[in-house]
């Protein structure tokens, strides 16, 4: 008997080595246990001996058996046939009501056939004990059953994000009693599922992850509200994070008592960077609404007393003007010329990461870059290509607003950037006011030109280069009397 029981267990023990190595079965150190006490009781069986706890190491060895079941059944039903074959993820809540199962049954099992005790017996329990047990199980049987309610109905999974009492989680586990949820703050959130089951549930991630979501912003009354609607627009289309497709939208919503209630409609395709994204947008629509002079109102029970100091721009029109100064295509205008000029143009703040020209664009204006730094990046075959920084004493744009061409590529604001923007109507005033100015931008544009094209070339013979210059003045003349309708 001895040796039988040895070489069953040396079988056993190489089979949970096989299925361990091989299969990848979790098993613990219950196995030897199991594996030790089976070897006994088929030892027994085939000698037919008997001896004293035979009847008890039966029933740990059903019991064991029963353990050994479960991990047979978590790695080839759940992992090997549902996860690895068909995809599917089956809910942890399933598997352990799976293993329950099989544990209740292990001991019905050993209480009908090593105890002889029938089932009804065990069903039947006496009438105090059971309405003791039945009130102090109350709360668990709820919770149980409504998470087997959420788990038929599916109404959400792990990883999805949902909208419940008053803020947003992300489902983390559904087990017996609860389901844990999780704070875009890393906070834990723990609801008892006959909770959940009683509250509307709104699932971000269904029927897909993209999903909309609304900024409300107050603008004065003085903004018109198209105007208002295209700023907003552009400021939200160019927040990181916001997905390109739906394109946002934006709503007026209401007249306040103090402002026009607008809200801004973008579409995310993630809520873990909600925050995020909404920092993005409202930083946009500030620097967006201060660029285009319309203002975020101050409640009317507030009294607010300005008295605006115009140090600062007048600071910036001095920087403006030493650097206009130095550029070519302006240093043949006058100290009056440009003390005419300047204070007609408008200062505008960039914030980092905007856009202050767009390759593509119409070009009706120029920029004077007084403070921060700026990037050119060339869009080409679909790709962007950075091609140089730009700093203080740079002019952007200029040739877009002397000839009315596209912008030829587009300047990303590095840092927060200060600039005179000059408009073509402001130009245009100058141009009137001084007619003189025509012939020597036309001339300084040709000139532009011909060293664009190598035509200013140690070798070039002197009759054709100025037959080229006077050709290329003349050309330039005319646009820019017709576009500056002179």
């Amino acid at each position: 008997m001895a040796l039988t029981g040895f070489g069953l267990y040396c079988a056993m023990v190489l089979l949970g080595r096989w299925l361990k190595r091989r299969q990848r079965v979790q098993l613990g150190g219950f196995y030897h246990l199991f594996a030790l006490s089976l070897s006994i009781c088929l030892s027994a069986r085939m000698a037919n001996v008997d001896f004293p706890y035979l009847r008890e190491i039966r029933a740990v060895t059903a019991i064991l058996g029963a353990i050994f079941l479960i991990a047979l059944v978590d790695r080839f039903v759940w992992e090997l046939y549902f996860h690895e074959r068909h995809r599917v993820k089956i809910p942890k809540f399933l598997s352990e009501i799976a293993r329950l199962a099989i544990l209740v049954i292990a001991v019905f099992v050993v209480m009908d056939l090593i105890y002889q005790r029938s089932i009804k017996e065990l069903l039947i329990a006496p009438g105090i004990a059971a309405v003791v047990i039945g009130f102090a199980m109350q709360d668990l049987m709820s919770n149980i059953i409504a998470g087997l309610a959420l788990q038929v109905g599916k109404p959400f999974q792990d990883g999805d994000w949902l909208f419940v009492d008053n803020r947003y989680a992300e489902v983390v586990e559904i087990n017996w009693r609860s389901t844990r949820l999780r704070t875009s703050d890393e906070i834990s959130i723990e609801i008892p599922n006959r909770e959940l089951a009683k509250v509307t549930i709104v699932n971000l991630n269904r029927p897909t992850r993209l999903h909309a979501m609304r900024i409300p912003i107050a603008i004065d009354y003085a903004a018109p509200p198209t105007r208002v609607k295209d700023v907003l627009l552009h400021a939200t289309s160019n927040a990181k994070g916001v997905a390109p497709e739906p394109r946002p939208k934006v709503y007026l919503k209401n007249f306040g008592d103090y402002a026009v209630e607008y809200e801004i409609k973008f579409w995310l395709a993630d809520q873990a960077f909600y925050n995020d994204v909404c920092d993005a947008i409202r930083t946009n629509v500030w620097y967006s609404l201060q660029r285009h002079g319309i203002k975020i109102p101050y409640p009317v029970r507030t009294v607010q007393l300005e008295r605006p100091s115009r140090t600062k721009e007048q600071d910036v029109q001095a920087a403006a003007r030493a650097i206009l100064r130095q550029h070519p295509l302006f240093k043949s205008l006058n100290d009056p010329q440009l003390d005419t000029l300047l204070p007609r143009g408008r200062f505008v703040h960039f914030g980092r990461g905007e856009k202050i020209i767009e390759q593509g664009d119409e070009g009706e204006s120029m920029f004077i870059l007084v403070a921060g730094e700026a990037d050119v990046v060339v869009e080409k075959n679909g790709s962007p290509r950075p091609m140089n920084s730009l700093g203080v004493g740079d002019c952007l744009g200029e040739m877009s607003l002397l000839t009315g061409e596209r912008r030829s590529a587009t300047v990303l604001a590095n840092t927060d950037c200060e600039l005179v923007e000059i408009t073509k109507s402001v130009l245009a005033d100058s141009l009137k006011e001084n007619p003189e100015l025509l012939g020597k931008l036309s001339g300084l544009l040709a000139e532009r030109r011909l060293r664009t094209e190598g035509v200013l070339a140690a070798n070039a013979e002197p009759g054709h280069m100025e037959s080229k210059q006077a050709e290329y003045s003349t050309g330039f003349l005319n646009r820019l009397r017709s576009f500056f309708k002179l």
